[in-house]
C-alpha cells in the first residue's frame, strides 16, 4: 500500500489545492497511492471529516501535522487532543526533542521532513546543535526538494540508523503523489500508521523521476 504522507490543502496558509481536487487528480491520473495524509502547517484540522471524499474516491485520507522547532520542520502523525494541548502547535519555535517526547507520549509519531533542506531541515542545524535525541524516522524523499537535498537526508539517514519515509510536500493539485511511503500491510486509519511507523515497517518511494 502506498501513502504520501506529506500534503497540504487549503487549510494550510500557502496550501492551494482542495482535498477534493487532490482526490480527483490522484484517479484521472491512474496515480499508484492508494491515499494521502494532510500535514497542514501549525495546527491540527481536527473538524474536517472526509470520510465521504474517501469513500466516494476508494482512497485513505488521513490527518497530520507540520510542526516547526529549531531544528526545522517536523510531521506529526496521530494527533490527540491530549497531544495538542502540551504544546503550541503554531509556534515557530518549539523544541525538537520535546515534540518527539510528547509525540511518544500520546502514542504519536514525529518525522523531521525534508532534513536536507537549508534552514527548515533538521542536517542544516545538526553541526550547530548537535544530533538530537530521540529521532527514529526522518523523511529522505519530498516531492519540493532541490538539489541534493533528499541526497543529503538519505546519507545522515544511514549513518545515524534512521528509517526513512517519502511525501510529496504538495501544495498544489498536481504535486500530489511525486513521493511516497510503501507498507507492506493495509492503512486505514491513523492508528494503523503510526503502528506501522513505530514498527518499521515501510520504505520510501520517489516517483519524481517519472515527472
Amino acid at each position: 500500500m502506498l501513502l504520501d504522507l506529506h500534503t497540504h490543502s487549503i487549510k494550510s496558509d500557502d496550501g492551494r489545492a482542495k482535498v477534493e481536487n487532490y482526490c480527483q487528480w490522484i484517479k484521472s491520473k491512474n496515480l499508484p497511492i492508494d491515499g494521502f495524509v494532510l500535514t497542514e502547517h501549525r495546527q491540527f484540522d481536527f473538524e474536517s471529516d472526509y470520510s465521504p471524499l474517501a469513500e466516494k474516491f476508494g482512497l485513505v485520507i488521513l490527518k497530520g501535522a507540520e510542526v516547526e522547532t529549531e531544528y526545522g520542520h517536523v510531521l506529526v502523525f496521530g494527533v490527540t487532543e491530549g497531544l495538542y494541548k502540551e504544546f503550541d502547535f503554531a509556534d515557530i519555535k518549539n523544541p525538537l526533542e520535546m515534540v518527539l517526547e510528547m509525540s511518544n507520549k500520546h502514542g504519536a509519531q514525529a518525522v523531521p521532513c525534508h532534513p536536507g533542506r537549508p534552514k527548515v531541515g533538521m542536517f542544516a542545524h545538526t553541526e550547530n546543535l548537535g544530533v538530537p535525541k530521540g529521532v527514529e524516522i526522518v523523511e529522505i524523499y519530498n516531492g519540493g526538494s532541490r538539489d541534493n537535498e533528499d541526497q543529503i537526508a538519505i546519507d545522515n539517514a544511514e549513518k545515524l540508523g534512521y528509517k526513512g519515509t517519502g511525501g510529496s510536500d504538495s501544495h498544489i493539485v498536481s504535486h500530489i503523489g511525486r513521493c511516497a511511503t510503501r507498507f507492506p500491510h493495509d492503512i486505514a486509519t491513523i492508528d494503523d500508521l503510526v503502528a506501522a511507523l513505530k514498527a518499521g515497517d515501510f520504505e520510501a518511494v520517489n516517483f519524481k523521476h517519472a515527472d
